[in-house]
């Protein structure tokens, strides 16, 4: 091992604290940093993304199951369709040419930035998690789920094949290019299966963590099996990012708190659409 990249701790305590602000996967802006900065192979950078990632998931998910806002019933619904096509996506991303791969991260970034510019604010939210109360919650509600305040949380899951479907396509993404899922999920588990938004974020966390777990899992694999170099600079690299992730992950809860969700929303739908731009500029010019 060396030093060659002592100075992505640094950057990777700034990734892990806007990921962490923002609800976005620490990979979607690893994976970017590591091919366009690193130079690395897609690959290479997407797996590496994805080991870093589990480490700043981690923290994120110990709060969420501390308050007791997980609905393990419906993160284990959605795991069994999103961690095999997570597997399989892992395997399609080291059987591809690398350009395509870049292609199709390119694509998936550009999608991400569309869900941060079209998101919904917080008065939409209040208003949707509203409804659910009023059409889903009441006394025949299916789930009841009780916080560690105390509160009562009933509502019923709509539309579960829908999700199963989007969450796998996630999953599938995820193996791929190391993103996408936790914005489909978060997505959908509010507005089409109407599910509270507070328990759409702690149950796509849960989700996204255990699939991201498995996707890197694999990757890692991979990385074993090749050997020598390959090895070697993922190694190097997540020597400083995993310390990084862990310390950004802490900071990431104080800045939300002090920079408006909009605002973070809009300039990071921006620099995503900037991102994918330069990728895949980088394939077709």
């Amino acid at each position: 091992m060396t030093f060659q990249y002592w100075y992505m701790f640094p950057v990777s305590i700034l990734v892990a604290t806007v990921a962490m602000a923002s609800g976005v996967g620490g990979a979607t802006f690893f994976a970017p940093i590591f091919i366009l900065g690193l130079r690395l192979s897609p690959e290479v950078a997407i797996g590496t993304g994805l080991i870093t990632e589990v480490f700043g998931f981690a923290s994120g998910l110990y709060a969420y199951a501390r308050k007791k806002l997980i609905d393990y019933t419906l993160g284990l619904n959605l795991l069994i369709v999103t961690v095999p096509l997570a597997l399989v996506g892992t395997w399609v991303a080291g059987s591809i040419e690398p350009d395509y791969l870049k292609i199709i991260l390119g694509v998936g970034l550009f999608a991400i930035a569309v869900s941060f510019l079209r998101a919904p604010d917080h008065t939409d939210v209040a208003h949707m998690d509203a409804l659910i109360v009023e059409k889903y919650g009441g006394e025949n509600a299916e789930t009841t789920l009780t916080t560690a305040g105390g509160e009562e949380i009933r509502y019923t899951v709509c539309n579960r094949n829908e999700g199963r479907l989007i969450s796998g396509v996630g999953g599938l993404f995820v193996g791929m290019i190391s993103t996408g899922l936790g914005e489909l999920n978060t997505y959908f588990l509010l507005q089409r299966c109407r599910v509270p938004s507070r328990v759409s974020v702690a149950t796509s966390v849960f989700v996204v963590a255990i699939t991201a777990l498995v996707a890197a899992g694999g990757h890692l694999v991979q990385f074993f099996q090749l050997g020598g170099n390959t090895l070697n600079t993922v190694l190097n690299l997540v020597i400083f990012t995993v310390p990084g992730v862990i310390i950004g992950g802490q900071l990431g809860s104080l800045v939300s708190s002090r920079i408006p969700q909009k605002v973070m929303e809009r300039s990071l739908g921006v620099l995503f659409v900037l991102v994918a731009a330069v990728t895949l500029g980088e394939v077709l010019l």
